[in-house]
């Protein structure tokens, strides 16, 4: 583990890179992974690495919907896990869902490691200190927290080979998604069945993006934090418009630039 001082301005940076590099090193990454973490991390600095206003209405109307589904699930990857695996299980605890392991990329090695991995965080949460706000028997709540994806017993209908499996108590049978993932096909896919998809990507131009539910243009990090809080004090859902969220994205990225020069 390389020692980052405090002082480095791009400390979180470059511990996410480190993880990221001993996750893959592990296995537990697909080869495409760091590709995918390098263009996000490109938006990012088009954001100035920050979560703009847009972006915390997002998280809040996301935790808001979260909050008031039937049966909500949270859908990872390696990535996510990796890199927000413990506050996805904060999250998961405080509004009562699974967490699913779905890969595009899937294999039984990968799988099996990142199972491994999420319980490991899962028992790391619940001998820690429960997030403000909170009553009740913090680790009870969180070991209660089922980790899927080790038997895939369904089928995202409109989706072929390996990348269409998925657990029926899962996101089979789920009526909110969170996806803090790009993956376009699949959001897609999980809308046109009805579902709500809620995505985190900092492309405001993908695929993913533009057809979810609803969109948070952030790192997966700083939006997972941000959604443990928000799904102890949110509110109802509202008619929200993902488009003009899209559009402040945009501009705010555009704006940023142009304040650098």
């Amino acid at each position: 583990m390389v020692d980052i001082p405090d002082s480095h301005p791009r400390k979180a940076s470059l511990l996410a890179r480190q993880s990221m590099t001993e996750a893959a090193a592990r296995g537990l990454l697909a080869e495409s992974a760091m590709i995918a973490h390098g263009r996000g991390e490109a938006f990012d600095y088009l954001l100035g690495e920050r979560t703009i206003d847009s972006a915390a209405s997002a998280i809040s109307e996301a935790a808001s919907r979260l909050r008031n589904a039937e049966s909500p699930v949270i859908s990872v990857n390696g990535n996510t896990v990796v890199l927000a695996g413990e506050d996805l299980v904060r999250l998961a605890a405080i509004i009562e869902c699974p967490i699913e392991v779905n890969l595009y990329y899937r294999t039984s090695e990968r799988i099996s490691g990142l199972l491994s991995l999420l319980h490991e965080q899962r028992e790391a949460v619940s001998s820690g200190t429960p997030p403000d706000g909170w009553l009740g028997d913090w680790k009870k709540r969180v070991l209660s927290v089922d980790i899927l994806g080790a038997d895939a017993d369904d089928r995202i209908p409109g989706l072929e080979g390996p990348r269409s499996l998925c657990c029926a108590n899962g996101i089979g049978g789920a009526d909110v998604i969170l996806v803090p993932l790009e993956d376009g096909d699949r959001c897609e896919a999980l809308v046109a069945l009805g579902k709500q998809v809620l995505v985190i990507d900092l492309n405001p131009l993908s695929r993913t993006a533009r057809k979810a539910t609803v969109t948070i243009v952030d790192e997966v990090s700083r939006a997972a934090s941000e959604l443990v809080v928000g799904a102890l004090t949110g509110g109802n859902p509202s008619e929200w418009n993902n488009e003009e969220c899209l559009k402040d994205a945009l501009n705010a990225m555009m704006a940023n630039q142009l304040n650098a020069f």
